[in-house]
């Protein structure tokens, strides 16, 4: 039997409450709020480079005893990326607790199918290695689901399809908003993103209380303005 190492999660699964519930569970665990802002790095998949993820990982915790290092839709990860993880989680660092977020259905990964894709070909060979939690798809769609679709270098196609559905579900415009400033005061960006994102809601809802646009376009605005300006930033 392969010992798992108690320093690498892999959670499975769409974004969702439940998911986001259990990375704040492990960050509230291992950092408290005096220390959080020096030792948490969250990274995405497709802006990462090996350089970076070797670098993050090799630095040490500031009057802590571990760092959280959190790669977001890690099934994005490139080839020697997802090699140097293989290797790692054979021997991790045990001052950082890594964090792999594979933002598809779990059912995926377990039907054991012949055509495995590529990314789950990667998730199969650390399966037995790391702690794994699989996490259900949503039965609905609400703006906590919204807010994780939103954000520079996303698509925004999946936001435009979510806003959309609760738009047809008769979900009002300021609730709406209200709930994508609720869930982006929980999120560690950059200053410069969290200025971008509060200027761009209140210009939505400046619009729609100005009636200078329908309330479904101020906020596919809001969502094309957000996704597709420059890339994530730390």
């Amino acid at each position: 039997m392969v010992k798992k190492a108690p320093a690498v999660y892999l959670l499975i699964g769409p974004n969702s409450p439940a998911k986001d519930a259990k990375i704040k569970k492990l960050r509230e665990e291992f950092l408290s709020q005096e220390v959080e802002q020096f030792n948490l790095d969250r990274l995405y998949a497709k802006e990462l480079d090996l350089k970076t993820l070797q670098e993050r990982l090799a630095t040490l915790p500031v009057k802590a005893k571990r760092r959280i290092v959190i790669i977001k839709d890690a099934e994005d990860l490139k080839e020697e990326i997802k090699e140097f993880i293989l290797r790692y989680i054979e021997d991790p660092y045990p001052y950082i607790l890594l964090i792999l977020d594979v933002n598809f259905a779990s059912v995926a990964v377990r039907k054991g199918r012949v055509n495995r894709t590529t990314q789950e070909r990667f998730i199969d060979r650390i399966l037995n290695s790391v702690n794994v939690l699989f996490f259900k798809e949503n039965p609905s769609p609400d703006t906590f689901m919204l807010s994780h679709q939103i954000g520079p270098g996303k698509s925004p196609h999946a936001a435009l399809r979510l806003l959309n559905q609760l738009l047809e579900k008769q979900e009002r415009p300021e609730r709406i908003l209200g709930g994508l400033r609720y869930a982006w005061q929980k999120d560690i960006v950059s200053p410069r993103e969290r200025k971008r994102r509060l200027k761009a809601l209140l210009d939505c809802d400046r619009e729609i209380k100005t009636s200078q646009l329908k309330p479904r376009f101020a906020l596919e605005k809001l969502v094309l303005s957000l996704c597709c300006l420059g890339k994530p930033m730390r």
